[in-house]
């Protein structure tokens, strides 16, 4: 290895420096804006280069995912207006009957997985679901810790489960993946596995904390949805059914997502009774509230595409190639997953387009299954949020009212060591 290849792998310095400042509470925009600034210095981009750089970054695949995520707490918002969430979770809940810890808690986790795989937001869902569940959970006395633990689970898979949701957009696109192997192979197997080992250490932590209830009062008025709140219902999730159906017999492109938001988002404010005029401005109120996020990802994509530029990918290629004759494949989706869940603390649709830039040349040099590396991408995104304490982990402690961080960390550990082995066991099956 000559001086050159050092030079190239130095340009990696920009990731490694990106996730120290992440790590260390620097804001993301911040921190990706000084890594995009960075990679410009190693390619000593003359001011007219920048220009075009940003230029191709407003029609990159990461800036188009930053434009669905903002589309989508548009119609959070939309949803939220019109009571069409409420009634959804209305409906989940008591059509299941809620009169025993056990079917509340599968009220509290099937709910939660619709909510927020439509939504696409773990923080948004829950802040929908929390006011209607804590009375129902008070009134079968579950506590706070196993309430928060169930919801915390249940949101973090929805985010691999629901079509639009970032992450699954964010996978879709850098893979080339369907939709629904997706599912078979990757996103249910994942989301069993941590909802089944969360239930368990839920009934635990019921047990251990059954002191931590709520306040109980039988005469509380509940959510009931009126007729209009009812259809509208009604036509979203018909809607929302025939978007994906349709998406899925045209092999339709990540691209299809923005019709199906604005789609979604206008019929559903027209039918739940907002004017025109009114649904457009929920829309852009609600994509305010994500545009940060949208410029994270606009930034994102030049700062990879700088460090590839650098030789950055090409010279970490020849540092792993050698894993062929140490565990070959095996060892790679492990290392890919193990590298996304602890080295990268970013957004999970950048943490899967980090990943993909990254491990996609030694992954076809060693002939690593698509699959494989789609499963040990998304893996890695869901580990980070139980192993490292995390907003999502505290979102779902404080809409739960609970202030039991131990019990939080408990779930997160145990479900991280379970992940964890997941991962290494599917790698060695289907390398």
């Amino acid at each position: 290895m000559d001086w050159h290849f050092f030079v190239q792998l130095s340009s990696l310095l920009v990731i490694v420096l990106y996730t120290v400042m992440v790590f260390r509470n620097v804001d993301p925009l911040v921190a990706t804006a000084i890594g995009v600034v960075l990679g410009f210095l190693f390619n000593l981009s003359s001011p007219i280069e920048i220009g075009k750089t940003m230029e191709a970054a407003l029609g990159s695949f990461m800036a188009l995912v930053g434009l669905i995520i903002m589309l989508g707490r548009g119609l959070g918002e939309i949803l939220t207006e019109t009571k069409v969430s409420h009634t959804m979770v209305h409906k989940i809940v008591y059509s299941i009957g809620v009169n025993t810890q056990r079917r509340v808690k599968i009220g509290i986790v099937t709910s939660s997985v619709v909510i927020v795989a439509v939504l696409g937001t773990l923080a948004g869902g829950l802040a929908i679901l929390a006011p209607i569940l804590r009375p129902i959970a008070g009134s079968v006395k579950l506590s706070r810790p196993s309430m928060a633990v169930l919801m915390q689970a249940a949101g973090e898979e929805a985010l691999i489960l629901g079509p639009f949701a970032p992450p699954v957009v964010a996978l879709l696109g850098v893979t080339g993946i369907s939709y629904g192997s997706m599912l078979i192979y990757a996103s249910i197997p994942i989301a069993l596995v941590t909802i089944v080992v969360t239930w368990v250490m839920a009934s635990r932590l019921q047990v251990q904390y059954a002191h931590e209830t709520f306040p109980h009062d039988a005469t509380e008025e509940r959510f009931v949805p009126t007729k209009q709140q009812n259809t509208a219902t009604i036509i979203f999730i018909l809607a929302f059914i025939a978007c994906v159906a349709y998406g899925l017999i045209f092999q339709a492109k990540t691209s299809y997502v923005i019709f199906v938001m604005l789609f979604l988002s206008i019929l559903t404010g027209v039918v739940g009774g907002l004017r025109i005029g009114k649904v457009f401005h929920l829309l852009v109120e609600g994509m305010k509230k994500n545009f940060h996020l949208f410029f994270i990802f606009f930034l994102l994509g030049p700062m990879l595409d700088l460090v590839q530029k650098a030789g950055g990918f090409a010279a970490l290629m020849k540092l792993f190639v050698p894993l062929e004759h140490f565990g070959g494949k095996i060892v790679l989706s492990i290392l890919i997953g193990i590298t996304g869940a602890f080295g990268m603390p970013a957004a999970s649709a950048a943490v899967i387009k980090m990943l993909h830039e990254m491990f996609s040349p030694v992954a076809l040099e060693m002939n690593l299954s698509v699959m494989t590396f789609a499963f040990s991408m998304l893996l890695a995104t869901r580990i980070t949020n139980f192993a490292i304490p995390g907003a999502n982990m505290f979102a779902a402690m404080g809409f739960a009212e609970s202030q039991n961080v131990k019990a939080m960390i408990k779930n997160g550990l145990t479900v991280t060591a379970v992940q964890i082995l997941f991962l290494v066991t599917y790698s060695i099956i289907w390398h």
